[in-house]
């Protein structure tokens, strides 16, 4: 075997460690190495600057009670009555739904008295709402003439009427026909919400 001779002229330094070789590996893995990172750094700043898509809004549905028609006037039938004959200033009003479909009215019953302005208010107080009537169902409420001590201010009338909604004419009573024969007091009236029970 052929041994290579010794070079005088260049020793080796044991003071000076011999540096690794650069080899065609190393290179290629530094230089793929650097693609990658250019690469996500790329993809990143792609990403921040893309708009977010925005997320369509679904648009609400309506409720089943806000999609059923109001009662016509013509489909109720109101009644009126004394809970007793000696308490003229409390009744019971219904108002039942004669149609084969299901309305609305307003939860809130209006009743006025005679010619004086104004309307029962509700007890407890409480906004306009729509209150669904299957068909056939009848809606009841508790009105109160008289609420409170009456004063000498306390006004009387002939006869009260009945809706079920604002926007109906409304059924008249006349006093005599609800057990007040000498008329009907009025004094701070209220009236309960619709409800589906007389009790």
């Amino acid at each position: 075997m052929r041994t290579h001779p010794t070079n005088s002229h260049h020793p080796t330094n044991p003071h000076h460690p011999r540096r690794p070789a650069t080899t065609s590996a190393t290179l290629l893995t530094t230089t793929a190495a650097t693609l990658v990172t250019l690469v996500t750094l790329t993809t990143t700043a792609s990403a921040a600057s893309a708009p977010t898509p925005t997320t369509p809004t679904t648009p609400t549905k309506p409720t089943a009670t806000s999609a059923i028609r109001p009662c016509p006037e013509s489909a109720l039938k109101i009644t009126a009555s004394a809970v007793t004959s000696q308490r003229p200033d409390v009744l019971r009003i219904s108002a039942n739904n004669r149609s084969v479909t299901p309305c609305v009215i307003d939860r809130i019953p209006t009743v006025t008295f005679g010619d004086l302005d104004g309307a029962a208010q509700p007890d407890p107080p409480a906004e306009s709402a729509p209150y669904r009537l299957a068909p056939g169902a009848t809606a009841y409420a508790t009105v109160r003439t008289v609420t409170g001590e009456p004063s000498p201010s306390t006004r009387t009338v002939g006869f009260i009427t009945v809706a079920a909604d604002p926007a109906h004419q409304g059924r008249r009573f006349d006093a005599a026909a609800l057990g007040a024969p000498n008329d009907i007091r009025v004094w701070s009236p209220t009236t309960t919400w619709w409800r589906p029970t007389a009790g």
